[in-house]
């Protein structure tokens, strides 16, 4: 295989391990969005997903009972978000904020606490990572050409293969079944939706939750996948580029994904560029999924719509 379809393989790779979190993180912020909650907290909720993820994958040495630990994380900080936008009708972009103080902040005391006061985790053995799936299907086909190809690209850790299916999920969830209609009504006209017998504050209280839990998931692939241990910069605005995709994808899980891709893609492009030695600024390198993020929402924000009543906050007459 020459070396520009091997560079091509490289990033592809990139690509799809780094938009697994954040297609996690993203599916999240649509169901709570559209329910006509706002979740501007997904950050918060991805560090403890990440820190949670990793301490029980270190101290117990599962790593799917360390990842369905981060996603549970993730939906307790949620609760916090849900209780103060659904019970008390707070400012969901307010509550969202506190969320992002509140995670980040717990999820370092978390780490201190269990790892003698340090603010990195201890790695995780790779035996104890996530597994890792088609490696041993493509590898048997010779190890040369397209196979070579399909080996460096398919050989994925099992979190981004279920990222991929959750998006299929959760379309038909929203677009196929009653709950999703019921979620869109709620998310469009709440009060319309009541009088029709949907208990709108239920609704919104779940999908807060799917997306606490969701977002939980994504911060735990990062510790269980992307890398194996948590640290203070591991999400560094992660959950904010997955917002972003919400926005970008139009508030459908399709779109999203798509949206996630492009911004895998410019993570995986400023990983493989400092790979191979290229000499540009490690600052400037970092700073391109951000700038691609703000580029996108500058250019498809005014065609997007959000549902009418996303963000408002709704109290019942009783």
């Amino acid at each position: 295989m020459n070396s520009s379809l091997l560079s091509l393989a490289s990033i592809l790779s990139i690509t799809l391990l780094y938009s697994a979190p954040l297609i996690y993180t993203a599916l999240g912020g649509v169901l709570s969005e559209n329910a006509g909650v706002v979740n501007i907290g997904l950050e918060g909720m991805m560090a403890i997903g990440a820190v949670v993820g990793s301490i029980v994958g270190y101290y117990l040495g599962n790593p799917w009972l360390a990842f369905l630990c981060g996603g549970l994380g993730g939906m307790l900080i949620a609760l916090l978000h849900a209780i103060a936008t659904v019970n008390f009708a707070a400012d969901h972009v307010v509550s969202g904020i506190a969320i992002n103080l509140i995670g980040p902040g717990l999820a370092l005391f978390l780490c201190r606490l269990f790892f003698d006061g340090a603010a990195m985790s201890k790695s995780i053995d790779y035996e104890n990572k996530l597994p890792v799936l088609f490696g041993k299907v493509f590898k048997s086909g010779g190890g040369k050409g397209i196979m070579r190809f399909l080996d460096i690209v398919f050989s994925q850790y099992a979190s981004v293969y279920l990222a991929f299916v959750l998006v299929f999920v959760v379309y038909f969830i929203l677009y196929k079944t009653r709950l999703g209609l019921r979620i869109r009504a709620v998310g469009e006209y709440p009060k319309a939706a009541e009088t029709l017998g949907v208990d709108a504050y239920k609704i919104k209280y779940i999908c807060v939750l799917a997306s606490g839990f969701l977002a939980g998931l994504g911060g735990a692939s990062m510790s269980l996948a992307v890398v194996s241990n948590y640290r203070e910069t591991l999400i560094s605005g992660q959950g904010f580029i997955a917002l972003a995709a919400v926005i970008f994808g139009g508030w459908k899980p399709q779109g999203a994904m798509l949206a996630c891709l492009l911004f895998g893609f410019a993570q995986g492009l400023s990983v493989f560029l400092g790979s191979i030695g290229i000499k540009i600024d490690t600052n400037l390198l970092s700073m391109i999924p951000y700038a691609i993020t703000l580029i996108v929402l500058i250019i498809f924000v005014k065609g997007s719509r959000a549902p009418s009543a996303d963000g408002l906050p709704y109290e019942r007459n009783n």
